[in-house]
This record gives structure tokens, sequence and C-alpha cells, in this order.
């Protein structure tokens, strides 16, 4: 087949694709002076995103998916010496926040099917906790992987059990589903992440899906300083500095206009590389488990086994695409195998370090041509042919 790539064009793993409206909204922000953290780019891009996801929640934008976790997990009521379950395998993003308010994450392992968290072990951790604690944990924190959808209703059916909110973060999920319901719509709380790499950016941004209108009205309170109501600047809580500006809800606005057009084109990246993969001993793909799941494959993500590529392993996979000019990533590094956690509870089964040994995230953007696909995947094909 004939390829467009050449030695020295680099295959990156997920860059940003405007869509074309983007900058006469960025230009609408400049000629009107609406370059503030507010203005009508803020407000229109909030209203969109709350209809795209149903239009029965409120959305407030800010500045990026790891403040709306924070405002969250503030919100639930989390302070010093609490404890939050969150899944293991995940961005370090989804965890720090827990300690931004002196709690304690406890790490929960994933299940195979979907790599995210495991309602079995989950309900395991909460037992333990009470029983090691005497208290229930505060929230549960976890993540629809790679834009995969947790198994929701075990996941919130042990939450109901226990009385413990939900934070879902949808960070790398905007455009998936499941039941027909949108992801970042499930929990209490729900994240979203615009930064460069994801489905749509607005430069860097996030925005907090909230279940009330006076929940949203908080969000904003405690994402501009928490300024009281007063004429001059009074402040009785402390809040925090996390506005989206106009200037970039005006990228965002424009994004949302053609997010239906990325979506499905991740998904036939997708199914592009399934098909040319189809038939590769030791190599599979995260799949959705049945048609309860809408995934928007944000990154195409395989798993390389060893015992069954004739001893080929994910890092030798990805060797050999750097040595071809692509950008490939390891899954997540496990919570509870970073430095910084080492210490944390960890409930789990060996999924999450399996899928880590073995996971690597392919090049999955929406700018990518087909020609780049067929690439990626003759490199990786090659390699174990090869060797079997």
């Amino acid at each position: 087949m004939k390829t467009i790539c050449r030695e020295k064009d680099r295959i990156l793993l997920s860059v940003a694709q405007m869509g074309g409206a983007e900058q006469k909204y960025v230009q609408e922000a400049f000629d009107t002076n609406w370059v503030a953290p507010l203005g009508p780019n803020v407000n229109a891009f909030e209203a969109a995103l709350s209809d795209y996801l149903g239009g029965r929640k409120p959305v407030v934008a800010l500045n990026s998916g790891t403040s709306a976790i924070h405002l969250a997990l503030k919100q639930i009521g989390i302070v010093n010496g609490d404890e939050v379950i969150c899944q293991s395998l995940t961005f370090i993003a989804t965890a720090a926040p827990i300690t931004y308010l002196g709690a304690q994450p406890v790490f929960v392992d994933s299940e195979a099917e979907t790599w995210n968290m495991c309602p079995v072990l989950l309900e395991k951790a909460i037992q333990d906790r009470i029983e090691q604690t005497g208290l229930v944990p505060k929230a549960i924190m976890h993540i629809h992987l790679y834009g995969m959808p947790a198994k929701m209703s075990e996941i919130l059916a042990v939450a109901q059990k226990y009385g413990i909110p939900v934070v879902e973060d949808a960070a790398e999920a905007l455009g998936s589903s499941y039941a027909g319901q949108k992801c970042g719509t499930f929990g209490e709380f729900g994240v979203l992440s615009f930064n460069g790499n994801k489905i749509i950016t607005t430069s860097g941004g996030g925005a907090l899906v909230c279940a009330t209108a006076d929940e949203a009205k908080k969000t904003m309170f405690l994402a501009t300083q928490a300024r009281d109501n007063a004429p001059h600047y009074q402040h009785s809580e402390i809040g925090y500095n996390y506005r989206l500006s106009n200037v970039c809800a005006g990228i965002g606005r424009g994004q949302m206009e053609v997010l239906p057009d990325r979506v499905a084109r991740r998904r036939e990246v997708n199914r592009l590389y399934r098909e040319i993969l189809n038939g590769v001993e030791g190599i599979s793909l995260q799949t959705e488990p049945n048609e309860s799941f809408y995934s928007n494959y944000w990154l195409t993500s395989i798993l390389v086994d060893p015992s069954q590529t004739g001893g080929i392993t994910r890092e030798d996979i990805r060797l050999a695409c750097e040595a071809a000019n692509i950008e490939t990533r390891p899954l997540w590094k496990p919570m509870h195998l970073q430095p910084v956690f080492k210490t944390a509870p960890f409930y789990g089964n060996g999924t999450s370090e399996r899928l880590f040994d073995q996971g690597l995230c392919l090049p999955s953007g929406t700018s990518l041509t087909d020609d780049q696909i067929h690439y990626v995947a003759d490199v990786i094909k090659k390699i174990i042919l090869v060797n079997q």
C-alpha cells in the first residue's frame, strides 16, 4: 500500500484539530474586549456542553479538569483525614486533588473487560475501610479509561448501598455513553477535560458537570476567588482562580460544532486498527463489552501478550514504533505503584499491573490519515510476524 509517511514525518499520539469556527469566536472575544474569565463565549460553551450531555445538568467551564475534580471533592465536603476511593489505573490528576484537601486516597484495581474500576473490589474496599477505621469512605472517584465507559450500573449500585457520592472522571470520555446516557452525567459531579490532546480542546481547560443549579452556582463562586456579594472585595471563605477565559472558551465553542464528527472519526480510527491487526497473535484491543457500552475510543489501546507473540513485549513494540518515528505511550502506570502514593491502601488482584505491563496506546488523532494508520499497524505486525 502506498503511504504518505516518510522518515521525517512523526506520527503523534493525539493532537488537536480545529474545525474552522474557532477563530471566529476567538476574534469575537477580542473585538468585544471580552478576554477575562467570563463572557459570551464562556456562557455559550457551557450551554453547548450541557445540551450535548442531555440538557439536564448545568456545566461550569474551568481552567482544567484537575480544577474540576478539586471543586467537586470540596463541595462533597472532603476534609483533612477523610478517605476517598479512587481508581488506580488512571492519570495522577484523578488522584492528586484528593490530597489537596488533606484526604487519603484508597486505590481500587480494574476489571479486565473495560479496564475500569472493578465493582467487586470496590465493595471489598469499602467493607474493609469500615472495618479498619469505623468510617465509610467519603467519595468514590472513578474514570472512563481512554473513553471506555465503566460498569456504571454496578458501581452506582455499590455507591448507593453505602450512601457514598460518586465523582465521575469523564476527562477522556466526552462523547462516550453507557446504556444510552452520556458519560459525565451519572455521578453527583462529572469532570471533563479539554487539554490539547483530548477529543476537543480549549488549548487547556476543563468543566464540572453539576447535579443542580445550586452546585453550579457554588462552583462558579469558588472558581472566582469566593468573592462575597458586596460592593468591595470581601471573602468569607477561601476560593480559587479556576475559571476558563472567554478567549479559550471561544475555541471550545467552535470545537463543539464538530464534536460528533470527532467522535465518529476516533471510532473509525479504532475500527481500522482493529481490522488491520485482526488475527495477529498476541495482540488484543480494548473493546466494548456489549451494546450498552459506547466508547469515543479517545485513544486506541492494545495489549501485547508475550506468551503469544514469540516473546515480543509491549516495550519492544514501543521502541520499534519510536524507531519508525511513531509516538506511542504505555498505559497509565497505576497509582498504587507510584512513589508518591506508596503508603496508600490498595485493593487489587493484579489486573491493572498486567494492563500496564502489556498495554500500549497507539496514535489516535482525528487528523490521522488511513495511510498513517496502516503504517503504524504494519510496524506492529512486522515486528511480531518476524519473530513467530
